[in-house]
């Protein structure tokens, strides 16, 4: 996950935009996946309980 150009680049988002904001961005990204995820549960829970 962790190859030199990501870590460059890393560090100019750092040195560019602030610490606070690039940590946003990088928890965003993290977590977008998981959310989509949870989000297909939770339908799929509306789903069966409109079903009985």
């Amino acid at each position: 996950m962790l190859t030199p150009e990501t870590i460059q680049l890393w560090i100019s988002l750092i040195g560019n935009s602030g610490f606070p904001i690039t940590i946003t961005i990088y928890l965003f990204v993290r977590f977008e996946k998981k959310i989509e995820n949870l989000e297909a549960v939770i339908i799929k829970l509306l789903e069966k309980s409109g079903d009985s």
